[in-house]
């Protein structure tokens, strides 16, 4: 199977072309090989497919297996992808994803995709569609108990679920043990990816994040856009902000005229292989 390793600010997956190569058993291969000491090392897997919806269809597993909705950037690579290697030669893309169609302007530099900017749709407030337990429809700035500790979350859905909360240091909290107690906490039925936010100004915030299935990420895109949403919602920061993460930054805006999140940062290719499966 031949397979590119891409990445977005340090946010890496395995990526394979499947208007070429048949994958079998893609939850099993994307445990396997996303292993970073007897595997290739990534995030998980990424197929890059057609679609009858869409110009493209990207299909996601997360590093233990589970099939995620979306990722900020990973999709990004998967722009990146499609215009370097010869399966498009449109800047405007539409990409089918579990989390509806998404849209992508590409900025090509001397013939390669540099970076990417995304339509990445509507947040979802609505607590039953992200989905959290609670008794109020939106979950903004309310508390949850998590090791004996309580803690102040706003929840959004950006395709897949987030629970954002602030801090006053992102270097201070121990994700190692934090992430885990949020991810399978039992307001969240399909667990929960978190992000933990400190507010430098109203238009930069640092970031934290632990994915469900993955554990923390040097990044994550759906997480920057529902960290920008919940900033917004709790009057901490403008429209558009700059967020930067462990993997680098990303810039992100809610355009609440038409009620769109968009995303723009980098995407890169770290190496081609071939694996025996």
């Amino acid at each position: 199977m031949k397979f590119t390793k891409m990445e977005g600010l340090g946010n890496d997956y395995i990526y394979v072309n499947c208007f070429q190569e048949k994958v079998e058993h893609p939850e099993e291969i994307a445990v396997r090989y996303s292993d970073r000491h007897f595997g290739i090392g990534s995030d998980g897997l990424i197929l890059i497919c057609p679609s009858d919806i869409a110009d493209f269809r990207m299909v996601m597993y997360n590093a233990d297996g589970s099939q995620a909705e979306m990722c900020g950037n990973g999709i990004r690579c998967v722009g990146k992808y499609v215009y370097d290697y010869g399966l498009t030669r449109k800047t405007d893309i539409s990409v089918e994803t579990l989390a509806g169609i998404k849209y992508l302007n590409l900025l090509v530099t001397d013939g390669a995709v540099e970076q990417v900017t995304v339509d990445m749709g509507a947040p979802i407030l609505d607590a039953e569609q992200i989905p959290v337990e609670f008794s109020r429809t939106q979950v903004i700035n309310e508390p949850i108990l998590v090791n004996q500790a309580e803690y102040h979350m706003t929840c959004v859905s950006m395709g897949n679920p987030h629970a954002v909360v602030f801090v006053d240091s992102v270097k201070d909290i121990p994700l190692e043990k934090l992430g885990p107690l949020f991810e399978n906490h039992r307001l969240f039925p399909k667990r929960i990816n978190t992000e933990f936010v400190e507010i430098i100004n109203d238009s930069e915030v640092n970031m934290r994040v632990w994915e469900r299935g993955a554990g923390e990420t040097l990044a994550c895109g759906t997480g920057a856009c529902a960290s920008t949403v919940a900033c917004i919602l709790n009057q901490k920061t403008k429209d558009e902000i700059v967020l930067h993460l462990l993997g680098g930054d990303l810039k992100v805006k809610w355009d609440r005229a038409v009620n769109k999140v968009y995303m723009t940062g980098p995407a890169k290719v770290v190496f081609d292989g071939e694996i025996k499966l």
